[in-house]
């Protein structure tokens, strides 16, 4: 049975507090929370004790923490929390800075604590179906890949204003995935953004719409198309194509009813929102990090892939800003001096 403290109380933090608690394997200890009333608030439901992060980590009893706090605090509670003995799992991304997220990886590399990223669409059942008959050479020799990600709403500027940008913190799930399917970072690639749903984010220095265009040493060729905005429900969806077939995940339905009339034929529309469409992904995720803390075996979502998603969100905004292609080459070669 593994003891789990909880780094952060807000609304995904009370997803994961869910999954711990029902997990057969895990048990909620401790919660914390920059507001104390979140964290006493959510460990009352779990039958945790509400506590401050240092006490958290510094308890020996504690085996494992999962950090949900605001991003610009997840690589130095990684680091405290690798230093002092224990595993982690951690919501994207690992930083804002990719220079500061590297330099974690080095820390939490010395310690030799296992570090779990939080990119819950790897499992997605749909998604690791595709990813398993890909694999599987089932569509032969993967050519190009289009991942479509529109949230039903922008979030509200006090969001925007810390986020970080939509390449890191809303795309950044789709450069993650992107790396699961293809199995290799591009080499370049080309982004071009506005903010066409909200001007406000643009006076704010971000977008609300974007695609990116990666290409491959081997000439693949992958398409992410983001928007903050579509009001017929959360669009998420996969199409893979290969030298033998195409593979397609699409979205999830609020459910399976279609109604054929003289008419015409109407469904269901998409589910609502992330935490509608996810929820069984973020139950499987912590199986998969409980599963591989228990077993001593390899994290299926390392901090290096969580570093690799942040370097090709930092290229994609260098991109959008400049208005041309940038190789990933270099956007890694200054910080890996």
């Amino acid at each position: 049975m593994l003891r789990i403290g909880l780094l952060g109380a807000g609304r995904i933090g009370r997803v994961h507090a869910q999954a711990i608690a029902a997990h057969p394997q895990s048990q909620l200890c401790a919660v914390s929370d920059a507001i104390s009333e979140a964290a006493e608030s959510v460990a009352a439901e779990q039958g945790a004790t509400a506590r401050e992060s240092s006490d958290v980590i510094a308890d020996p009893s504690i085996d494992a923490v999962l950090i949900a706090t605001p991003t610009d605090t997840h690589s130095d509670l990684i680091e405290a929390a690798t230093q002092a003995g224990k595993a982690v799992l951690c919501e994207k991304p690992v930083d804002l800075s990719l220079e500061r997220a590297l330099a974690c990886q080095m820390v939490a590399a010395e310690t030799g604590q296992p570090v779990m990223v939080g990119f819950n669409r790897r499992f997605d059942p749909s998604f690791s179906t595709l990813k398993a008959a890909s694999d599987q050479g089932e569509i032969g020799t993967t050519e190009m890949l289009s991942i479509t990600s529109f949230d039903p709403a922008p979030p509200p500027i006090s969001y925007i204003k810390v986020s970080g940008g939509l390449f890191r913190d809303m795309m950044i799930h789709d450069f993650d995935m992107a790396n699961y399917l293809m199995g290799q970072l591009p080499e370049r690639i080309t982004a071009v953004g506005t903010s066409i749903v909200d001007p406000e984010i643009g006076r704010e220095g971000d977008v609300d719409t974007a695609v990116v265009t990666m290409t491959y040493a081997d000439g693949k060729i992958v398409v992410i198309k983001n928007s903050r905005r579509a009001v017929y429900g959360y669009d998420q969806r996969i199409e893979m194509l290969g030298s033998g077939g195409l593979l397609q995940a699409h979205n999830i339905l609020e459910n399976a009813v279609v109604k054929s009339t003289a008419d015409g034929v109407t469904g269901a529309k998409p589910t609502y929102f992330f935490l509608e469409r996810y929820m069984p992904a973020y139950r499987a995720e912590w199986d998969a990090f409980v599963q591989a803390v228990l077993s001593g075996s390899t994290m299926p979502v390392t901090l290096e892939d969580g570093v690799a998603a942040l370097a090709m969100a930092e290229a994609a905004t260098r991109s959008a800003q400049s208005g041309q292609p940038v190789a990933m080459a270099d956007v890694l070669k200054p910080v890996a001096k």
